[in-house]
């Protein structure tokens, strides 16, 4: 699958593809002309209580296996936004997630967790691949 991740602060490359922002606020000092990206969508971020309890902002920090459940939970809700972008991935395109700057670790960051997410939605339906397999058999 043509996805990758990245801060939104780092370089862009022409193999980025389509360069998706998935931060819950946008990047403050940026100028609307300057911006790396091609669209934000603060729908596929955590939300406001769950960014808070991941860094303990409002009782101890929560696990990340804790973080994880709960962002996936929460991106139940985001089919719509889901299956949108699965759908440009489908047909080829290359994309690229965009989180904060301050995010360094991408293994526990969610734009790891929302990249599975597209992934799996990306793929054929298990109906069409097993009739490409028959076909492939013949």
């Amino acid at each position: 699958m043509p996805i990758r991740t990245k801060r939104w602060n780092d370089p862009v490359e022409p193999s980025d593809g389509y360069r998706l922002l998935v931060c819950r606020y946008r990047p403050r000092g940026v100028k609307r002309t300057d911006e790396p990206w091609d669209a934000w969508c603060s729908a596929l971020a955590p939300s406001v209580e769950l960014h808070a309890d991941a860094y303990g902002k409002s009782g101890p920090a929560i696990s990340w296996a804790a973080y994880a459940e709960r962002y996936r939970a929460e991106m139940s809700r985001q089919r719509f936004w889901i299956e949108g972008f699965a759908a440009r991935i489908r047909a080829g395109e290359t994309m690229t997630l965009l989180c904060s700057s301050a995010c360094v670790d991408p293994a526990r960051c969610h734009r790891t967790l929302l990249a599975e997410l597209l992934e799996t939605a990306g793929r054929p339906p298990a109906a069409t691949v097993d009739r490409v397999r028959a076909v492939i058999r013949r």
